[in-house]
This record gives C-alpha cells, structure tokens and sequence, in this order.
C-alpha cells in the first residue's frame, strides 16, 4: 500500500493549468452556461453550472 497523495479533480499545479487562457475558460464556461440557463428560466441547472464556475474560480484564482 502507498501513500500517495490523493489526485485532486482541479489542480493548479497540473500542466494543462499553466496557461492562463485555459484557466480563464474553465471558469468562464460554467460561468456562461448559469447564465443562459437563467435567462431561460432553468434556475437548477443555473445553480448547478453556477456552483461550478465558483468553485473552479476558488481552486484556480483565489484559494492561497
């Protein structure tokens, strides 16, 4: 058994995050999608891409 640490599903530190034009559209994808969805009144699905839009925004942006 190893000890390895657990691959978490947003990591910063992982190659495909070090350009900064892939970090802006994993937050911005989600982030457009609640959009739409509540503009045409799917206020669920709004909260659901919406969720997603923070949390990529929290783990890629703000998080220390």
């Amino acid at each position: 058994m190893t000890n390895a640490p657990k691959p978490k599903f947003l990591d910063r530190d992982h190659p495909i995050f070090a350009k900064v034009w892939v970090r802006v559209l994993t937050v911005a994808v989600p982030a457009v999608m609640a959009a739409l969805d509540f503009f045409h009144g799917n206020p669920g699905w709004g909260v659901i891409f919406a969720g997603g839009a923070i949390w990529a925004l929290w783990e890629l942006y703000l998080r220390k």
